[in-house]
C-alpha cells in the first residue's frame, strides 16, 4: 500500500537534475516521464497549437539539460523551475509571431492526474490507521488477513499452510474482518 512509484518525488526530481547536471543521459528520460505532462499542458495553454507546443517542450529539455547545473533547489522547486522555463519559451515563441498569447494563469486549469497533496497525506492516514487495527488484531487473524489481502494468498493456500479446514479459515478471516471494520470505523 505504498504510494505509488509513478509519483514525482521532489527530492528524486532534484536528485535527476543533479545526475544530468553531471552528463548522465539516463536521467533525462525520468526526468521527461515525470514532468512532461505538465509542461506540456502549460505550452499547450499558452500557444493554443500542439505542434508548437510539442516544439517548445523539446527545446525546455534540451535546455534543461544544459543548464541543470544552474538549477538552485534552494530557489525552487524542480518542477517550479521547469516550469517558469516552459512559460518563457513559450512566451519567447509567441513573439515570434507563430502563435496567440494567453495568460499564465490559465495554466493553472492545466488537468494534473497526480493525487493532490491532501489525497496523500489521506491515503498516509489510511495506511497508519490500517497497519494499527491490523496490529489491534490477534495474531492468528491479522496474519491471514495480511497474507490473504497484501500477499494474495487464497483461502485453501492459507487452510492448506495452516493445516485447518477451509471453512475455519474462512471464519477466521471473517471475524478478523469485522473486527478490523468496527475498529477502522472508530
Amino acid at each position: 500500500m505504498d504510494r505509488p512509484a509513478a509519483l514525482p518525488d521532489q527530492n528524486e526530481l532534484v536528485s535527476l537534475l543533479r545526475s544530468i547536471a553531471d552528463g548522465d543521459r539516463l536521467a533525462l528520460r525520468p526526468l521527461y516521464d515525470r514532468t512532461s505532462a505538465k509542461l506540456y499542458g502549460i505550452c499547450l495553454r499558452l500557444l493554443g497549437n500542439p505542434e508548437d507546443a510539442q516544439d517548445v517542450l523539446q527545446t525546455v529539455f534540451v535546455t534543461a539539460w544544459q543548464r541543470a547545473g544552474t538549477f538552485d533547489p534552494s530557489k525552487a522547486s524542480p518542477v517550479t523551475w521547469l516550469a517558469v522555463m516552459a512559460r518563457n519559451r513559450a512566451i519567447d515563441r509567441l513573439r515570434q509571431g507563430r502563435t496567440r498569447y494567453e495568460s499564465i494563469d490559465a495554466a493553472s486549469e492545466v488537468p494534473d492526474d497526480q493525487p493532490s497533496a491532501i489525497d496523500l497525506i489521506e491515503e498516509s492516514e489510511d495506511r497508519t490507521r490500517l497497519r494499527r487495527c491490523l496490529d489491534e488484531l490477534e495474531e492468528r487473524h491479522s496474519a491471514m488477513i495480511r497474507a490473504a489481502f497484501l500477499d494474495g494468498a487464497t483461502y485453501p493456500e492459507l487452510a492448506s499452510r495452516e493445516g485447518v479446514p477451509l471453512s475455519t479459515m474462512k471464519s477466521w478471516i471473517r471475524r478478523g474482518l469485522l473486527r478490523l471494520r468496527g475498529c477502522m470505523e472508530r
